[in-house]
């Protein structure tokens, strides 16, 4: 996440504000910027439907639109009951999760279009019940969140329960991407064949590799092999769990490159530690992301723990999970218009 800043005074503004704290102009996310929301404007600026109604989005109507709503909101196909403080709180938080979403989407150059017929995308943001069950998913193009999930409480125990290092709210938003992306970008294209080598075969039945997985659990070497012991049940959710890391490496090198960070450890025998200048990373080369994503990732794990704190990032990468993360990469960068072609990307992942 890039920072952003004040179209009328320069402060600098981060993603989340709607007031510029240095003028006082109300400000609004749009098309990559913030603009100034001005009433008395000749073409004013549209705030969204759900930040006046709700206080429950910062971004802007884009001028082109019929809709009342941002393109986030717009997406939304079903918002929880909002009859209670809970929901509505919760329903903020996964608002907020999915702008940081389609954040990252955009600047990758991937394709967000509204659900229509068979095609698109679309939100469905439910509370679960005795009655209706609600389970994170997605399904043809309709990601469904329990909202049960902005809960810290909720999501820390679900997370124990399942023997999971990390569980977050914006972590859930890029699985389920995922699977909408090999949808959209694998499931009919030549990147098939290459999937099927490094991920295996995606064929296999997922009921039945999803009730050995909650049976039997994962495999005793899963970290050799995959990102996250989930990423072992079935070649849909290595892929999933996959493409939810590489968001989360791009996000944060992103945010790092914004910052200018630059690391240059020494160990305490005065040994020098690999070093890295973010300011200076190229996102289109994979090689420069990974090398710049381990001694970012060490250094801010001994941040946490100099606080007290869990690891931030509790991961391990093997060869061959980084191998399948270059794989998301070059099919993103492929669909952004840096042309890789499928054959070449699976001999680049193998050496």
């Amino acid at each position: 996440m890039k920072l952003f800043s004040c179209p009328n005074c320069r402060q600098v503004l981060h993603f989340e504000n709607t007031v510029c704290q240095a003028c006082g102009r109300q400000l609004a996310y749009l098309s990559g910027e913030f603009v100034v929301i001005d009433p008395a404007a000749e073409e004013p600026v549209l705030l969204c439907q759900n930040f006046k109604e709700h206080d429950a989005c910062n971004w802007a109507v884009a001028p082109e639109s019929t809709s009342a709503f941002c393109q986030s909101c717009a997406l939304n196909e079903l918002i929880p009951n909002l009859d209670t403080p809970e929901a509505r709180q919760a329903w903020v938080r996964l608002e907020a999760a999915k702008r940081r979403l389609l954040y990252s989407l955009s600047a990758l150059g991937l394709p967000v279009e509204p659900k229509s017929g068979t095609g698109g995308l679309a939100f469905a943001f439910k509370a679960s019940s005795e009655e209706e069950p609600v389970f994170t998913g997605h399904n043809e193009g309709l990601i469904t969140i329990n909202i049960a999930e902005a809960s810290d409480q909720f999501r820390e125990k679900t997370r124990e329960q399942m023997g999971e290092p990390y569980r977050t709210i914006l972590g859930h938003f890029r699985h389920e991407i995922g699977h909408y992306y090999w949808d959209r970008l694998i499931a009919q294209s030549d990147w098939l064949e290459p999937f099927a080598t490094l991920f295996g075969d995606h064929s296999l039945d997922y009921a039945e590799a999803q009730r050995r997985h909650y049976e039997q659990g994962a495999p005793a070497d899963w970290a050799s092999r995959f990102v996250s012991a989930y990423a072992s049940m079935h070649p849909w959710e290595d892929w999933a769990e996959t493409f939810a890391h590489y968001l989360h490496m791009a996000d944060t090198l992103e945010t790092a490159r914004t910052y200018g960070l630059a690391i240059a450890p020494r160990a305490a025998s005065g040994a020098k530690i690999p070093s890295v200048t973010t300011r200076r990373l190229h996102f289109d080369d994979f090689d420069d992301l990974i090398t710049a994503w381990f001694p970012l990732t060490n250094a801010l794990n001994s941040l946490n723990r100099s606080m007290g704190l869990p690891d931030l990032y509790p991961f391990v990468l093997s060869e061959p999970a980084i191998a399948k993360l270059r794989f998301v990469h070059e099919v993103v960068t492929e669909q952004a218009g840096a042309a890789v072609a499928p054959e070449e990307s699976l001999v680049r992942a193998a050496s």
